[in-house]
């Protein structure tokens, strides 16, 4: 099987690189950008890419791509700090610049390079090719090595491409892997297809049958316990588990007292009524909300819940003589906000309750099935395990539940208050044909209170704030242009029919720069 290697040098964008390739039905993996050049050679990659990073190659201790890849004659691609240290490593020069790039840039496109040939969003008077990219970086490349040229530039970055055609190495000081390049696929399909001629040969089908093998290995016949919150990631990854090990899967279901509306009764009649797998139902809704009193910070709410969800499961797997393992439903995303790749270079955005490793006090081995796919691929393996479509294509839900998506201290009254007005925007989203248009939709309570008058009284109410987004990887996002006369009934819906809200608000903000979620 035909493959890419993706060096890792800390960038937020690094999974990104590898889920573009994966589009291409090309299988690709991410090593940090030290790993021991055995590994590399062992891995007999079609192509290597260096990915961007946090560091400046001139500095005192940088990082930088082992040596060797440079004698593997293969073709190398360099995005941002990766076309960086190809050109420092190989006898060019690199620089802090006076002007930093950091989102939409136009860039010149020079024609003279096989990579970028005939790949442009539109041309200039002089009938130069223009491409549209996303920037993100404050150190330039000012000389280039020996038998490299100039394929890419702009006014502010005078070089923002290099080529040397001989040797097939490259480099782009913008992010062709971030949706906002709109020729940034094109790109990336054509050093993966046409200058490292890989075969489009990985699938689904197949990596669903690897899985499964896979978790067999690993567990043989130990018993396995997972955290099933009825989001999409945790329901494929059970039933991923489940087809892998059958009996030997027990999930446990807690409900926190933040799910949405209706959320136990649906994830217990799904699973262990319709699928037959084990489900144990445990209502822990004071315990949660006990420990969460007067907590305000959204980083520490994440560690409270988890360390609420990892004692219950220490407490259940004691009542299970041969559990040995704890099952997640983590996918990339959460590895990458968490600054828990492979890598360990990035840096942190945002804990993820479910990522990082287990405590000491769990005698138990961690299993995570989906770690290293994007939402897009675990919907796809939900499908072909036999999900139902309105199963895997539900809206995500993240893990800590309404607990993020309560701003400051969690209530129990929020709570109640939250998962009404959620229950009503995803209900007019779908009646609107909208809910399959968004990737992801939910909302917010804020805690501040405003002024409102109904009928003839005055109100002194809380505020709810909607979202909605489009994406392709979760990754990058878009606000979502929705209806006026939706947005319209959403709010007159919930201010009528949800005591407590007086005024509802739209989130128009993408990410980057803020993130999907508010906390």
């Amino acid at each position: 099987m035909d493959k890419i290697l993706i060096l890792d040098f800390g960038s937020q964008y690094t999974q990104l690189i590898a889920r573009r390739i994966r589009e291409l039905n090309v299988y690709c993996e991410i090593f940090p950008f030290d790993i021991d050049l055995k590994k590399i050679t062992t891995f007999d990659a079609n192509g290597i890419i260096l990915s961007g990073g946090p560091n400046s190659v001139y500095e005192e201790e940088t990082p930088s791509a082992p040596k060797e890849i440079f004698k593997l004659n293969i073709p190398i691609l360099g995005i941002c700090y990766g076309m960086q240290t190809i050109v420092n490593q190989l006898g060019g020069k690199v620089q802090t610049s006076n002007k930093r790039e950091f989102g939409y840039a136009e860039i010149r496109a020079h024609g003279h390079s096989k990579l970028l040939s005939n790949i442009q969003d539109k041309s200039n008077k002089e009938g130069h090719g223009l491409l549209d990219v996303w920037m993100s970086h404050g150190d330039k490349v000012t000389s280039l090595p020996s038998g490299f040229k100039i394929i890419a530039s702009n006014e502010s970055t005078p070089i923002a491409g290099i080529a040397n055609d001989e040797q097939n190495i490259y480099g782009f000081q913008f992010h062709p892997e971030v949706t906002h390049t709109t020729q940034g696929q094109k790109i990336i399909e054509r050093f993966v297809m046409n200058i490292c001629k890989v075969k489009a040969d990985w699938n689904m089908p197949d990596y669903v049958e690897t899985a499964i093998q896979n978790i067999k290995n690993i567990v043989g016949k130990d018993d396995v316990l997972l955290g099933l919150s009825g989001g999409v990631d945790s329901s494929v990854a059970a039933m991923l588990i489940h087809k892998a090990i059958g009996e030997q899967l027990t999930c446990i279901f807690v409900d926190h007292g933040l799910l949405r509306l209706n959320e136990a009764e649906i994830v217990m009649q799904t699973f262990n009524k319709n699928l037959g797998v084990k489900v144990i139902n445990i209502d822990a809704t004071k315990k949660f909300m006990g420990d969460l009193k007067g907590v305000y910070d959204p980083e520490q709410k994440r560690k409270i819940i988890g360390k609420d969800f990892v004692e219950i499961f220490q407490e259940e797997a004691k009542k299970l003589s041969n559990v040995k393992w704890l099952a997640q439903g983590t996918i990339y995303p959460d590895v990458i906000e968490s600054a828990g790749g492979k890598s360990k270079k990035a840096h942190n955005i945002k804990s993820h309750h479910n990522v990082g490793g287990l405590p000491d006090t769990l005698s138990l081995k961690l299993l995570e099935p989906l770690r290293e796919l994007f939402k897009d691929e675990v919907r796809e393996l939900g499908v072909a395990l036999g999900l139902k479509k309105e199963m895997v294509y539900r809206h995500p839900f993240p893990g800590p539940g309404l607990g993020v998506r309560i701003l400051g201290e969690v209530k129990q009254e929020f709570a109640d208050l939250l998962r009404k007005a959620d229950a009503i925007f995803i209900e007019e989203l779908k009646e609107s044909g909208w809910y399959d248009k968004t990737s992801q939709a939910f909302t917010v309570f804020l805690p501040v209170k405003s002024v409102g008058v109904m009928g003839d009284g005055r109100t002194y109410e809380y505020v709810a704030s909607l979202r909605a987004v489009v994406t392709s990887d979760f990754m990058t996002a878009e606000w979502a242009k929705l209806p006026y006369e939706l947005l319209g009934k959403v709010s007159n819906r919930i201010i009528n029919e949800v005591k407590g809200i007086n005024r509802v608000v739209y989130d128009i903000s993408g990410k980057p720069p803020s993130t999907i979620e508010w906390e």
